[in-house]
């Protein structure tokens, strides 16, 4: 079982050295568009330095050349995952990939399909898609997974679906993870972190449950326990 990833949900580095420094073990944490825009590729540095795993989530998305030139970049920094965004299309997924691979032959590289903030409503009347939300995630994951990349952002209620259509071993990570007694927020396809573990996530990402809990610590081993079954 992965180890759930924690949304570092700050914009200041101070933020995030104050948050890691309450554990005393090895996290898989994810930086966002919002703390690496701000705080740029140092703060990359100095969480590798304290012995974590990154997932660099930017959900990259431009035309192909731009892309295979930046994750080419991310190639040469020490970040275990990476994600471009599956609207970009197949030829930009395909040479993100290669350029990635390229310098860090071990990371994993994932695309974007449907935000967990995306619903039903959006997707017919403002996407105007031809598709249902569940179909849309699914011709994303097809072209991901076509294009060479190890899986997917998902919500976890698509996972299952996923490993069916595509394949046991085609990544879903899902973000959308919530307590029970948690808010939503702008999330709109949430489940808990034990139900997650039954419908097939392979990674479940976390934020605000753990972030913006009184006790962090505890929290992220409730979680934690919850994903393992325990």
């Amino acid at each position: 079982m992965n180890t759930p990833i924690i949304a570092l949900d700050f914009n200041r580095y101070e933020e995030v050295e104050n948050f890691l420094k309450q554990f005393d073990e090895k996290l898989y944490v994810k930086v966002g568009m919002e703390l690496y825009m701000l705080e740029g590729h140092n703060v990359l540095k100095e969480i590798r330095a304290m012995g974590h795993d990154l997932f660099l989530d930017l959900k990259l998305h431009d035309i192909p050349n731009t892309v295979s030139r930046t994750m080419a970049g991310l190639g040469r920094l020490d970040v275990q995952m990476v994600n471009v965004h599956a609207r970009g299309g197949s030829e930009m997924m395909r040479r993100a990939n290669e350029s990635f691979k390229e310098y860090n032959p071990d990371g994993i590289c994932i695309a974007v399909t449907e935000l967990t903030s995306t619903n039903e409503h959006m997707v017919e009347h403002e996407l105007q898609s031809k598709l249902s939300l569940r179909d849309s995630v699914l011709n994303l994951a097809q072209l991901t997974y076509d294009a060479g990349l190890d899986g997917v952002v998902s919500s976890p209620l698509e996972s299952q679906m996923l490993h069916e259509k595509i394949g046991p071993d085609f990544l879903t990570i899902t973000p959308g993870i919530r307590l029970k007694e948690s808010q939503t927020d702008d999330q709109v396809r949430i489940v808990t972190p034990d139900e997650a573990r039954r419908l097939g996530s392979n990674y479940i990402v976390v934020g605000r449950p753990i972030t913006q809990s009184d006790n962090p610590v505890e929290s992220y081993h409730k979680i934690k326990a919850m994903w393992e079954g325990k």
